[in-house]
This record gives C-alpha cells, structure tokens and sequence, in this order.
C-alpha cells in the first residue's frame, strides 16, 4: 500500500504524549468498526438460528453465490451503479468548478440549493417523482399526453432509467457538488493563471492543470459514490419492486425479513462486497500518495475566472437544474401532506389539514423529534471529534499504524447499513460490559458515528491534503505548541469543512433509517422511523408530514452552518 508522502525528514521516534492518544484514537475506531465486521464475517459461516446450537457451514456462501436471484440482483447492482456514475460525475464537477472558480452571480447561495437537494428524505422525494411520473396518473405525463401528437405517457419512474434518474435528482448529483466546490474553492488560482499566461485556452487549463491537481479529492468522490452506490436501498425498494428489479441491498434486506431470516447469505453477501471494495480502498491510497496535491500554501491565491457575457446565462443553466433536484420534489411533498389522499388530484375535494393536526398531537412525534435532536447533536460532536482526529493523524503525523487507521474508516462504506446495525448489535449485546447500552440513545449515537465515518473522515482528508506543511511549521517556528498551530492555523482554513462535515452528520443522523432500525427501542425511535412505520401502515401524508419537518430541521441546521461558513471561507 502507497504511503502518504510527508515534505519534512522523518525524525527519531520517541514515546510522545501525543503517540497515546493516537493509539487510543486507533483503539476506538478498532473497536467500533473492525469488530462488527469480525463479527459480520464470521457470522456468514453460522447457519444455526438465534437460540440454537452454533454450527458452521457453508451453506450461506453457496446460497450466495449461485442462486441466480441473487447473482441477478448484483448484476443489476453494478449496472445501477455505472449509469448513476457515468451520468452523474462529470455534471458535478462541471457544476462545482463553476461554483467555485467562475464569477457566477449568487454562487454561495446556488451552492446551498445543492445542500438543500441532498437534505430532502429519500422516501417523500420519491414518492414526489412518483406523482409527476407515474405512468397512469402522473402530472407530467398527463400534460404531454394532451398534445395532439403524443398518444402514450412517455416517462416511466418504475423503470431502470426512472431509478437512475430518482437518484439522480434525489442526491446523487447533490452529494457530488457538496463534496467538490469546496476542494475546488481552495485551488490556488495560480496555478490556472501560469497556464493562461503559456496559452491555454480555458478548457485545456481545466483538463491538463485543474483536474490533475484536483485527483485526491476526485478519487475519494468518486470513490464514495461508488461505495454508497452500492448501499442505496430506499429509491430500489419504492421504484424496483413493481418490476422486479431487485439490487444488492433490497435482497439482502429481503433475505433478512424471510422466515426463518437467512442470516449467513445476507452476511455472505456483504462480505463479497466487502471484498470488491477492499481494492479499491488501496487504489484511492496508492493515486493520493504517488505525488504532492498541496493546493494551499503560505502563498495561497484565490481569483475566480470572469464569464463575461456567459455570466447569466450560465447562471439560469445551474439555477435551473438546482432548481429542479429542489423545488421541484420539495412542493409535491408539501402538497401531498395536504392532500386527503396521496397523489390524487381528481378526487372532489382532494384538500385537508387533518394529517398536520393528527401528526404534530402525537405523542409518539413529540417523543421522536427529541431523540433526533439529541441523536444528531451528539453525532455532530462525535463524529467531528474522533473524525478530525483520525484525519489529521492519517494525513499529518508519522504514526506507525496511520495506515490501518485510514484503512478501518472505510469498513463502514462497505456494508449496507442494516447489516452494520446487526454487526454492533452483536457486539453490544454480545459484549457484558456494552450491554447496558443497548436500546439508548448513546448507542444509535455510535452507530451513526460509525455509518457516517467514511464520508467525514474523507472529506477531511481531502482538505488536509490540501495545506501545506509550511503553514504548520510557520507557527511552530514563532514558538507555537502544536495545539496553537492546529487552533490559529489549520482551524480557521478547515472551518467551513468541518461546519459542512458537522451539519452533514446531523443530517445523517436525521435521516438515518437502516443502521437503526435494530438499534432503537420504542423509547429511543427517531423520527426517521416514525416516517418508516407511517410508510409501512400505509400513511403516506403523516408520513410526508414527517419529512417536511425533517427537511426544515436539517436545512435550518445546514443554513446556520451556511452562513456561519462563509464568514470563514477562504475565498473571503
């Protein structure tokens, strides 16, 4: 595995203060991730029930691997995930560099649509697509259809591009812009400007300078969307199941809900995945540690590309898309909690606000919104505490097991989250000294930290990989501790990614429903299951009204953080 290249001499190693807290660092991330992939391994070779005598066999791995179901399923799989990918990627970073390197009106804001689209909840997004593309009642559908030469409704959600396209416009897209206008605000515009001064147009500059530059931060996008890919469940289980097409992660779940439930083929399964996704782990490290991708120094100069007279018309085409993946699927939400029926329009009197009234007096609600505002502010302080570390250690420090450290936050990527919640139930329950904490709220909090820890401590890595070492040592030299380094210095330039990263975990935690959904008791239920049950019971406006509220929960928090970031950008 390629190592991290540091630009100062290796020093004499010595028993530090600092070299403890790394290692209780790496302890803890052992501890709350690769045990319950241990326990998910080893679980794909027990094929006796809960309460029966434990045997072994491999029953499960042949189950998995040659029932043609299955095989299918990740057939379709990687099929999804090459389409979201191919379609997706380059718009993003299209749409990021125009946010952060042109002189577009309203960037910050446009940028924090993009925000927005990947707050909204997968489920009532889907279900707004539904109502617009539903090949029956769809309104889209239903206004094309009145032209005099379309005869038969064109779009078709239930269909494979009708799920690319749910993802597409559900987060897909979203997710990309959020992780990449930041790496690419903090590119030093220097570099853009010595290839203009040589001749080279715009497009070469940003093909032979900007993306080469931009390849850690590309890679690990990439990367995580591929992974996440590969964990999408929701949009499947909605869109897929009227016709049959069944992935990855909606087998497994069935898997799970047969009867008895086929434990050892779900984690059969999950373990292959684990195993396509290990190499890929070692090329993200062998591309980000063949050369220096140091784009902030001391001498860092920021300088957006002026568009002239493209400027308006580039600006309507990304307020257009953002507008779309936003508004759009945010008003039929909205418009389905009114509704006495969901999707309905031709009914006599389609409109109410009994389902307001029913949800906001439920006890079960007001219980719900508390342990989600509990469950993500701890997230929020958790997951930026041990992740920022593991970052720093990983990309700052020369600690021996730095590399098993990097490797152990990306275990979590790798397993569907209902299967990670099986795993640390295990090793919660399993556990004398763990077992207390069973059904609290500390524990949806681990797990939270835990399903989200790939994507924070990657976002951070990318914009340590971005600061020169020269900004640290600058301090040091004036006498600085290397707490005053990292609180002066690195703090105020990585504030707007850790306020990105903070309302990201809130979010996650908000959102979350597979990693919990064994996890949670009646008392501890956040409101992302309390939608899960309206859904199951068939409610579909109580549970639109949930997800209104979680949208307006989290992008209240992802506004605070918003404009909290912008004061310390450094663009600004």
């Amino acid at each position: 595995m390629a190592e991290i290249a540091l630009p100062y001499p290796a020093r004499r190693r010595s028993w530090l203060p600092a070299d403890l807290g790394y290692w209780i660092v790496l302890g803890v991330v052992l501890l709350v991730v690769l045990l319950p992939v241990t326990l998910i391994i080893v679980n794909s070779f027990e094929t006796a029930q809960p309460g029966q005598p434990v045997s072994y066999s491999l029953q499960g791995w042949t189950t998995a691997l040659t029932d043609s179901a299955l095989l299918k399923a990740i057939f379709n799989t990687l099929k999804l995930v090459l389409a979201r990918q191919l379609v997706a990627f380059p718009v993003a970073v299209v749409l990021a560099w125009i946010l952060a390197r042109t002189d577009i009106p309203g960037s910050q804001w446009l940028e924090f649509l993009f925000w927005v689209a990947f707050f909204l909840p997968a489920l009532p997004v889907t279900l707004g697509w539904i109502m617009l593309l539903d090949p029956q009642y769809g309104l889209i559908n239903q206004a094309l259809k009145l032209l005099p030469f379309i005869h038969a409704s064109p779009f078709n959600i239930y269909s494979f591009w009708g799920i690319v396209w749910a993802h597409f416009a559900g987060g897909t897209l979203a997710i990309k812009v959020m992780l990449l206008t930041p790496a690419f605000r903090n590119l030093d515009s220097s570099l853009e400007e010595a290839s203009n001064v040589l001749g080279a147009s715009p497009f070469r500059t940003f093909i032979k300078v900007v993306v080469p530059v931009m390849t850690p931060v590309l890679t690990v996008v990439l990367l995580l969307s591929t992974i996440f890919s590969l964990q999408s469940f929701e949009v499947e289980a909605v869109l897929g199941f009227p016709i049959r097409f069944f992935v990855f992660s909606t087998q497994i779940y069935f898997l799970l809900q047969q009867q008895p439930p086929l434990f050892a083929s779900a984690m059969a399964l999950s373990t292959v995945v684990l195993a396509a996704m290990v190499p890929l782990i070692f090329v993200q490290r062998w591309a980000s540690g063949r050369r220096r991708f140091t784009t902030i120094t001391s001498h860092f100069k920021g300088h957006k590309m002026r568009l002239r007279r493209w400027r308006w018309p580039v600006f309507g085409l990304v307020l257009g898309v953002a507008v779309m993946i936003t508004l759009v699927p945010f008003t039929f939400l909205v418009l389905g909690t009114f509704m006495r029926l969901f999707g309905f329009f031709n009914l006599a009197n389609p409109w109410t606000t009994a389902h307001w009234t029913q949800v906001l007096h439920d006890p079960l609600f007001t219980r719900s919104v508390t342990n989600t505002l509990l469950l993500g502010g701890g997230t929020v302080v958790c997951a930026l505490t041990l992740c920022t570390l593991v970052a720093y250690i990983v990309m700052r420090t020369k600690f021996a097991a730095r590399t098993v450290l990097d490797f152990a936050s990306w275990l979590p990527a790798t397993f569907p989250g209902i299967i990670l919640g099986l795993g640390l139930l295990w090793l919660f329950l399993g556990t004398p000294i763990l077992r207390p904490l069973y059904g609290t709220i500390a524990l949806l909090i681990i797990a939270t930290v835990v399903a989200s820890m790939t994507t924070t401590v990657q976002m951070l890595k990318g914009n340590f990989s971005q600061l020169g070492f020269e900004l640290e040592e600058a301090a040091r030299v004036e006498g600085g501790s290397w707490l005053q380094a990292f609180r002066k210095v690195l703090l105020p330039i990585l504030m707007p990614t850790l306020l990105m990263v903070g309302a990201l975990s809130f979010i996650s935690a908000a959102r979350n429903v597979s990693t919990v959904a064994l996890l949670a008791t009646s008392g501890t239920r956040p409101l992302s299951l309390l939608q899960l049950d309206m859904m199951v019971q068939g409610s579909y406006e109580g549970a639109a009204v949930v997800g209104v509220i979680v949208v307006l929960m989290t992008t209240g928090v992802a506004l605070v953080a918003r404009l909290i970031g912008l004061r310390t950008a450094i663009a600004h």
